[in-house]
């Protein structure tokens, strides 16, 4: 596999650095990726420069990754208009260890191929290296005119910046530019990759290695992930889509790409999953042929959920969707978790009743017009009974005033009542 083609044709090339096809095609290389360790989880922004790092271990290259324990320290000036919060040692080591899991899933890091993945922290490295003697050994190599032409700089001390930048900012590039040449020197390092925000820091560092040790290196940037509208990816109302369960559930997960629209569904298959090019084109003209059944989001949820979380978690997502949007049964609802069930109905109005009376045993027509107002009348709650339009808990309900207790509970909390085909509420019994 050709790794610049199998980029290419995946609409993940922004810039490249002359001779780095050369390069790549002439032996092994390996290549790295700076991660930001500010929290234990990655989140979908990441999953970019990670997806290059598995195409690049696909492709027979050594692929690293590159936790920023002491630029994490910092926070990197591009793209950001205000300086960082600074992490101490423990919640940096803490993230680290997080992150390799997650990353686990993507790279191999364990088999005895020659090309197995390695993960680093510049934190180690950077730690016991003196500020004197960092600026007589790095910072002699690169002027401050050469600095100071970079977009991330120019941008954070034009005049419509109004926090300027500090020089704990300013030397950001230099930290970065050294670990490429700290990785070059000892990893054998001959690549950086990253977002296209990063394209000064990168080659930065291929400017130290030319003028320090009279070396070569290259860089390679991908595109920064947009919506076909315009707006952000990977940011919903609650904030970012994470990749860790405890921050998004695999069902909200799931649901993320499931509503990508069908612009973005075209692009993100081709950035987010491996499937060969011959699969996502059979899967376009399907898309073409009936829109409406949507095989491209269906697919890109599906590869992206399993990979990131599991075959498991992907059945089960789908099978909450089903809860909702399909015709599953009572039985599919009982399987559900609690956090995936209030997930799934998420919104729907919802109305406290008491335990007690429960307990007691309440019939229905009481508790669905009097304990909880899901009809505005007993009238019109017969009239639909009689129909066959409620159901509780994913079952008809053919008689209204058979009498609901505690053992109709799910999760011993909840009773999930629908009226109608659309209409869906929520009892928690408190």
């Amino acid at each position: 596999m050709n790794f610049v083609e199998e980029l290419r044709w995946r609409g993940m090339i922004h810039d490249m650095m002359p001779g780095t096809e050369e390069q790549l095609q002439k032996e092994m290389t390996s290549a790295y990726v700076g991660i930001d360790p500010t929290a234990d989880s990655l989140h979908i922004g990441h999953l970019v420069s990670v997806m290059m790092l598995k195409h690049f271990q696909r492709a027979g290259h050594r692929p690293i990754a590159l936790v920023g324990g002491a630029t994490g320290m910092i926070g990197d000036p591009s793209m950001k208009s205000a300086e960082r919060n600074l992490l101490d040692e423990a919640t940096l080591r803490h993230n680290q260890e997080s992150i390799k899991k997650q990353l686990a899933k993507f790279l191999d890091f364990d088999s005895d191929a020659p090309n197995a993945a390695k993960l680093v922290n510049n934190y180690d490295w950077m730690k016991d290296y003196s500020f004197l003697n960092f600026i007589r050994d790095i910072g002699k190599h690169l002027t401050v005119n050469y600095m100071m032409a970079k977009d991330s700089v120019k941008k954070r001390l034009s005049s419509e910046s109004s926090v300027g930048m500090s020089f704990t900012e300013f030397s950001y590039q230099l930290l970065q530019g050294y670990d490429f040449l700290y990785l070059y020197e000892h990893e054998g390092c001959r690549l950086q990759m990253g977002g296209s925000d990063q394209w000064g820091n990168i080659t930065t560092g291929t400017e130290l290695i030319r003028r320090k040790l009279s070396g070569e290196a290259f860089a390679l940037t991908c595109p920064l992930i947009t919506k076909a509208d315009g707006g952000k990816f990977g940011k919903t109302e609650t904030g970012n889509v994470w990749l860790d369960r405890r921050y998004t559930t695999p069902y909200k997960f799931y649901q993320f790409w499931l509503n990508v629209s069908d612009a973005d569904a075209a692009r993100y298959i081709k950035i987010f999953t491996a499937l060969p090019k011959e699969e996502i084109e059979a899967l376009e003209k399907e898309q073409e042929a009936a829109p409406h059944l949507r095989p491209l989001q269906k697919c890109l949820a599906q590869e992206i959920t399993v990979m990131v979380h599991s075959e498991e978690d992907y059945n089960a997502a789908v099978e909450a969707s089903n809860i909702l949007f399909g015709n599953s049964t009572s039985e599919a609802l009982k399987h559900l978790d609690e956090e995936t069930l209030l997930d799934v109905f998420n919104g729907v109005p919802q109305f406290e009743v008491s335990r007690d009376e429960l307990g007691a045993g309440v019939k229905a027509i009481d508790l669905f017009t009097e304990k909880a107002a899901i009809f505005p009348s007993k009238g019109e709650m017969r009239k639909l009974v009689q129909s066959g339009g409620v159901s509780v808990n994913k079952e008809k309900l053919a008689d209204q005033d058979a009498v609901i207790d505690c053992s109709s509970l799910l999760d011993e909390k909840y009773l999930l009542v629908q009226r109608g085909k659309k209409n869906y509420y929520l009892l928690i019994a408190k």
